[in-house]
């Protein structure tokens, strides 16, 4: 039996486009994007994703299992060392990536592994793994992470030890108990200050259209 189609169109709000992604970005989603070697634009494209700063907007709001962020960073800049309570997944899109993990929250140099990951490499850290990544390209680079379902503003998150909250306090920022950032009155100038760093790297040009060649 035939079926009637919904009205309107079914993909309203399904499409979102790289170049509309990039109007978007966070310069200061994480507590720690004020700190030297943390400096990264980041973008919503479905939930949250992990974000400690509530001014955000998800290219794709429909609800969704699962998570995804973009992240843009200058050579030599990444998350700092932290942790979740879920999966965490990571592609980069363009770049080299250095991705590091540990068990150990406060020393982020005693590492029990690391790697270098390439356009289409993929990762994925299991749930309680501390981690850290950075640009270990010339020029800005760009990736993108998937994150299982959660709740926001319900508890930390992400989990950040203490040396880092307390770092990244010293330079005006904080995150109450439910993991929401509190701004300082002048967010407005730490912002832009970030987000100049983040420029002076050399913004990234557009991830590549299509991914490696398939052969059979």
């Amino acid at each position: 039996m035939a079926t009637t189609p919904a009205q309107g169109d079914p993909m309203a709000g399904r499409i979102a486009r790289w170049s509309d992604i990039q109007k978007t970005g966070v310069p200061v989603m994480f507590i720690d994007s004020v700190l030297p070697g943390h400096y990264r634009m980041n973008y919503t494209v479905v939930g949250d994703t992990a974000s400690e700063n509530p001014d955000y907007s998800p290219a794709l709001a429909h609800p969704h299992r699962f998570q995804i962020g973009m992240f843009e960073a200058p050579p030599g800049n990444g998350p700092g060392w932290h942790t979740h309570t879920y999966v965490e997944m990571f592609v980069p899109l363009s770049g080299k990536w250095r991705f590091m993990y540990g068990s150990n929250p406060d020393d982020p140099d005693d590492l029990d592994g690391e790697v270098i990951l390439e356009p289409w490499d993929v990762i994925s850290f299991p749930p309680a793994l501390w981690r850290r990544f950075e640009n270990v390209s010339d020029t800005n680079a760009v990736g993108f992470a998937v994150l299982d379902p959660h709740e926001v503003f319900e508890a930390e998150d992400p989990i950040w030890p203490r040396w880092l909250r307390e770092e990244a306090a010293g330079r005006g920022l904080a995150a109450d108990a439910q993991g929401k950032m509190v701004k300082p009155d002048d967010f407005a100038e730490i912002e832009a200050e970030v987000l100049a760093k983040i420029e002076a790297g050399g913004r990234a040009a557009a991830p590549p259209a299509s991914g490696p060649a398939v052969t059979s």
